[in-house]
């Protein structure tokens, strides 16, 4: 089969067309623009590929519920051009073919059930932590959406005792976004994260803020892993920082040994590293083809 996949990032966008084996044959990558511009690029690596299906996994908020007007757009975003913009609307113009559509986190997550991290579970919690945080939640062996989707980027945060940092996000302050994004190291430090040596205490601080968020998704989901993704945590000094710290925020409340025995091995990187949002692209157009098949 020849599917197509497209992780469309706030940032940049990257295309590629897969089989039902998870692997990649050819990909692309080109800053994220206007919608228009954008978009004539994604149609242009597509034309005359011969894809069955393609999926999207988009920034958001996005609209996900069928019913409702909204659907298939980019809805409330910051960014310039693409709020309430008809992103499935105007790719079917130019593709005739099924389409999964889901937020890129929750892309993520379900291609790290299917070929990743989780593979072979029936849940999972995908964290992207980079210029932005996202949250994708795979729960009883589907794609969680309900009211919109889950936005737990946003969550509310406890203050790192010894942090004057106010926060950055434009809309919640010091939400764990505001407090541990990529873009938040670089105002609270003054110098970028990947510029960091190991042992700054910024790690310690984003450890205090990320494993907050951690412990309440376990709390909360009970998920049978926890994967935690972006840019921010190619820093591999951050994992062992936040399983400590989530082991103390839990303190042992949570029977379970994955928590208490082996939490090397249930809070962890992307099994699918870097090409876990494009993998969960392709695994939601792969979907889309055989739900249309059925």
């Amino acid at each position: 089969m020849r599917i197509g996949a497209i992780e469309a990032g706030g940032t940049k966008f990257v295309c590629g067309i897969g089989d039902e084996t998870g692997a990649i044959h050819e990909r692309t990558s080109f800053p994220t623009e206007q919608p228009e511009v954008t978009l004539a690029r994604v149609a242009a690596f597509f034309e005359g590929k011969g894809v069955e299906a393609i999926g999207i996994g988009s920034f958001g908020p996005i609209g996900l519920n069928p019913a409702n007007a909204d659907y298939g757009h980019v809805t409330t975003t910051p960014k310039p051009g693409w709020s309430g913009y008809d992103f499935l609307g105007e790719m079917k113009k130019g593709f005739d073919v099924p389409y999964g559509w889901d937020t890129d986190v929750n892309a993520a997550a379900y291609g790290e059930s299917v070929w990743g991290a989780a593979q072979g579970l029936n849940s999972c919690v995908y964290y992207t932590i980079g210029t932005g945080v996202g949250v994708g939640v795979y729960a009883e062996g589907r794609l969680v959406h309900g009211l919109v989707h889950p936005e737990g980027g946003h969550v509310l945060t406890r203050r790192h005792p010894e942090d004057p940092f106010a926060g950055c996000c434009p809309y919640h302050g010091d939400c764990l976004e505001g407090m541990a994004a990529g873009p938040a190291i670089e105002q609270r430090w003054g110098i970028k994260g990947n510029e960091l040596t190991v042992d700054h205490p910024a790690w310690a601080m984003e450890a205090f803020y990320i494993a907050q968020s951690v412990a309440n998704t376990v709390l909360m989901f009970s998920p049978q892993k926890v994967i935690l993704g972006g840019g921010v945590m190619h820093q591999q000094q951050l994992f062992p920082l936040i399983r400590a710290e989530v082991k103390r925020l839990l303190n042992g409340y949570v029977s379970a040994c994955q928590l208490t025995e082996d939490i090397d091995s249930y809070i962890v990187p992307p099994g699918l590293g870097n090409n876990a949002g494009l993998c969960g692209a392709l695994a939601l157009g792969l979907a889309a083809a055989n739900q249309s098949r059925s």
